[in-house]
């Protein structure tokens, strides 16, 4: 069964996904042909968002050969009934369309929506503006064949469509985005010649000004890159039942900006212990400001008390002037080492009592980090840990390691981290990232998140969390160490022994975004700091429900 927590997380079904669904609602007894209808009224409720009057407007809708070609003739359709103009242009003769689409193309016709062969002008490779004019917009004004459309249809190509572009296909996208500037432009389902897993153009992608995908995005529609081809993305429903979208296949979910909603409320009667304490370990030698930043951020991320173990001539400058920033100095005698000598009982004891670790900001990674790493990994008792930076390049170092982590742990990687921990390049990391990470969650039982713009989490074999915010402010030296200390700070707030360290993973990284958001209005341009970033945190609670141009919108069915 799912958790709660992902419950919440919208689904994002990747394109042979999405078929499963299709197939589970045809067995269940939905016809194809109502499920296009909807899919159809759907697109129309979002064309008028755009253009609210239709009547007399030219359209031109493109039909491929497959269900996004049936529902650009039941739109079609629609808009004859809105007393448009529309004309369909199909690559396919009509007689080899089957089932639903063939239904539509015949209800479409029925009525006087026309219907333009373009099969010839493509062989000739003649996509061109003109062409397209001379084909299509002479069945609307035959005495006018040079007037350009008001809005256009991409209903080509659908969500399982990968590879290369043919040249035929490739040269009447390129042509559909020469119109865009001067006409509307709507895709159905996706922008054809984009890929919906990965979200790159197939070598190029038709540049919607709005996409209506339907029953549920997925994953190539709502990464940050993707952007340019989708516009606005408006999520349709199209009638698929609840059981489908809540059980059917689906390897990716959203993460919901609203994500940290669940640590935000402050408890009744509640007092600093009951906000949790967070330990930093880390800020050796010259690397202090990696851990004053992480504890610094679990402050402002709400834990109640945070101290910092830190080798002892360090300790001044963890602090940082921050008088809530607690520190437990350590014993250490030699400079050039300087964990060799700092376990200790005191310091095991006070750890055991602390709610949630951040482990390693600014540890270093000699062999004397490495030591006291494996002091934390075998204690019996000790609380759930994040480990990031020089923790996870030790951990590299020595991978049997991994299998001390529990399912209350997180791990933060960046994509060269993510590359030493796995034995791959960063090129393979950056180019195969929901593959990686599988690897990544595979390696232990922690939560673990592949950082970057469009970052990704999972826990085993759970569904794969989408993050989808880029946001330049975060690109700043220590904003990593400012999530590992919100993560810790919301890992110490679960006080729960399973299931709470992929939430709080989740939670930290939209209230990270959302933080990188307050700074991008007071730095527009960038030039913040991570200790800007930090101190936008307490806001971006207030924020994070908000943060981003990707929310859901219950009332009209419609990331905007």
């Amino acid at each position: 069964m799912m958790d709660a927590f992902l419950r919440t997380c919208p689904p994002l079904p990747l394109p042979q996904e999405m078929a499963a669904w299709d197939a589970r609602a045809f067995e269940l007894g939905l016809p194809g042909c109502m499920l296009m209808e909807n899919a159809a009224r759907a697109a129309l409720a979002v064309l008028r968002r755009y253009v609210p009057h239709l009547e007399g407007k030219h359209v031109w809708l493109f039909m491929g050969g497959g269900n996004n070609g049936g529902d650009a003739a039941a739109l079609a359709r629609h808009l004859h009934d809105a007393r448009a103009l529309p004309v369909v242009g199909h690559l396919k003769p009509l007689s080899s369309f089957r089932g639903a689409a063939a239904e539509h193309i015949r209800m479409a016709r029925a009525v006087g929506v026309p219907f333009v062969n373009l099969a010839a002008t493509l062989r000739h490779g003649d996509a061109t503006p003109a062409a397209l004019s001379a084909r299509l917009g002479r069945r609307l004004a035959p005495n006018d064949t040079a007037r350009r459309p008001h809005i256009c249809v991409d209903g080509l190509l659908g969500t399982d469509f990968h590879g290369n572009l043919r040249p035929d296909l490739h040269a009447l996208i390129a042509a559909l985005n020469f119109l865009s500037p001067q006409s509307f432009l709507l895709s159905l389902d996706i922008p054809s010649g984009l890929d919906g897993a990965d979200g790159l153009p197939c070598p190029i992608a038709v540049q919607a000004h709005a996409t209506a995908t339907f029953a549920a995005a997925k994953p190539g529609l709502v990464l940050p890159h993707a952007r340019p081809w989708t516009g606005r993305l408006h999520v349709c429903d199209i009638g698929m039942p609840r059981s489908i979208r809540e059980n059917g296949p689906c390897s990716v979910r959203l993460l919901p900006p609203d994500a940290p909603a669940r640590f935000a409320a402050p408890m009744p009667q509640g007092y600093k212990n009951s906000y949790g304490h967070v330990a930093i370990i880390g800020g050796a030698g010259g690397l202090s400001g990696a851990a004053h930043l992480a504890a610094r951020a679990a402050l402002r991320a709400g834990a109640g008390l945070v101290t910092a173990l830190v080798p002892a001539p360090s300790a001044p400058a963890v602090k940082g002037g921050l008088a809530e920033i607690m520190t437990l100095a350590l014993p250490s005698p030699d400079a050039a080492a300087p964990w060799r000598s700092a376990w200790t009982e005191e310091a095991a004891a006070f750890l055991r009592r602390c709610d949630a670790l951040a482990v390693g900001p600014g540890m270093g990674r000699g062999d004397d980090a490495l030591h006291f790493l494996k002091e934390i990994l075998e204690e019996e008792n000790r609380p759930p840990a994040v480990f990031d930076a020089d923790a996870l390049m030790l951990l590299a170092r020595e991978p049997h390691l991994l299998s001390r982590l529990t399912s209350r742990d997180i791990l933060t990687p960046h994509p060269g981290e993510a590359a030493a921990l796995l034995g791959w390049t960063t090129r393979e990391i950056q180019t195969q990232r929901r593959r990686a990470l599988a690897a990544l969650a595979a390696q232990s039982a922690a939560a673990v998140v592949l950082k970057g713009a469009g970052s990704l989490a999972a826990q085993g074999d759970s569904p794969q969390l989408l993050c989808p915010v880029d946001v330049p402010q975060l690109s700043v030296g220590g904003s990593g160490d400012v999530l590992a200390g919100c993560a810790a700070a919301l890992l110490a707030r679960t006080r729960a022994p399973e299931g709470s360290a992929l939430a709080a993973l989740g939670a930290a990284l939209r209230l990270h975004a959302a933080a990188g958001r307050q700074c991008a209005m007071r730095f527009p341009s960038r030039g913040n700091g991570a200790t800007e970033l930090a101190e936008a945190l307490p806001a971006a609670w207030e924020a994070a429900p908000s943060d981003d141009t990707l929310l859901f919108d219950q009332d009209t069915a419609c990331f905007i």
